[in-house]
C-alpha cells in the first residue's frame, strides 16, 4: 500500500492550454500500470487545445459547469456529479464556460507509450464562441 498525503498543485502548460488551467497528477502511467489521472481546474474562459486519445478519455466532472466539444460540431455541456465518456481517436477539448469555473478529474489508460494523448492546435475564440451560442450561453 502507498499512501500519498498530497500531490502538488501546478499551472497546466501554456502549450496545451488556453487560459489558467491548473492540475494534479493522481496517477502517472508507468509500466506495467498504464492508469493516468489527473484532477483538472479550469477558470471562466480556459480550455484544452484540440486532442485525442489513443485509448479514449474519460471525464468526471467534479465542480462547476464546462463544455465538451468535437470537430464535428457537437458540444455537449457537463456540471459536476456527470461523466463524459470521449472514443478512442476522436479530435475534442474541454473547459470552462465563460462564466463558471470547472473541475473534472481526467482519467486516461495509456497506451505502452505514454499516456496516449495527442496534442493538437488551441481551440480558437471562434470555436469557443461557437460552442458557447450552441449552448445559449
Amino acid at each position: 500500500m502507498e499512501h500519498i498525503i498530497s500531490t502538488p498543485t501546478m499551472k497546466a502548460p501554456a502549450e496545451r492550454f488556453t487560459g489558467a488551467v491548473y492540475l494534479n497528477m493522481i496517477e502517472a502511467p508507468t509500466e506495467p500500470a498504464r492508469l493516468a489521472a489527473a484532477l483538472v481546474r479550469f477558470t471562466p474562459g480556459a480550455r484544452t487545445n484540440w486532442h485525442s486519445h489513443a485509448l479514449g478519455q474519460v471525464l468526471y466532472i467534479t465542480d462547476g459547469v464546462g463544455l465538451v466539444g468535437t470537430r464535428d460540431g457537437k458540444v455537449v455541456r457537463v456540471s459536476a456529479g456527470e461523466t463524459l465518456k470521449c472514443p478512442a481517436g476522436e479530435e475534442h477539448w474541454h473547459g470552462a464556460t465563460d462564466t463558471n469555473l470547472m473541475a473534472h478529474m481526467a482519467l486516461v489508460v495509456g497506451d505502452g507509450n505514454g499516456d496516449g494523448t495527442t496534442w493538437l492546435e488551441p481551440v480558437t475564440v471562434d470555436q469557443y464562441a461557437a460552442a458557447l451560442t450552441v449552448l445559449g450561453d
